[in-house]
């Protein structure tokens, strides 16, 4: 039997809703790692039903690195205003600007492939995809720019 211990966690890491968490976990019988595996899948096949959708909102985010010598300036697009108000979104578009300072890839190709400054076993599509799936939008990232001095 699923505890509601072992909901509660899965959730907290993995932002799906409670009844997502607990079909995923009854599926993996109770291994949590399987069930993120399978909310992993789950995301996926969101982003990818969503992926034609139209992104006419959004919110354009800057970062400026503590010494002051880079900076990069992003645009996360989603679907809806109350999306782009989103806490959530609003620190996924965040840590996609802290991660283009960081990295400074060359295009958006090589950015969606990197791994995630801050998780390493995440690409940055695993990231914008698990946002997708959480926020029931597409989102899509638009122009990027990186600062050097």
């Amino acid at each position: 039997m699923i505890s509601t211990e072992q909901i509660k966690s899965l959730r907290e890491k993995t932002g799906f809703s409670v009844i997502e968490c607990k079909n995923a976990l009854e599926q993996a019988k109770g291994n949590e790692i399987e069930a993120m595996e399978i909310l992993g899948i789950k995301g996926q096949e969101a982003a990818q039903k969503k992926k034609e959708r139209e992104t006419k909102e959004g919110l354009i985010e800057t970062y400026v690195h503590n010494n002051g010598k880079i900076g990069a300036i992003l645009e996360l697009n989603c679907e809806t205003d109350f999306v782009a108000r989103n806490p959530e979104f609003k620190e996924l578009a965040h840590n996609l600007t802290m991660h283009l300072a960081a990295m400074n890839p060359k295009g958006l190709d090589e950015f969606l492939s990197q791994p995630f400054i801050k998780d390493q076993e995440k690409t940055i599509k695993d990231l914008i995809n698990e946002a997708i799936a959480k926020l029931g939008e597409n989102i899509k990232i638009g122009e990027f720019a990186i600062i050097k001095i």
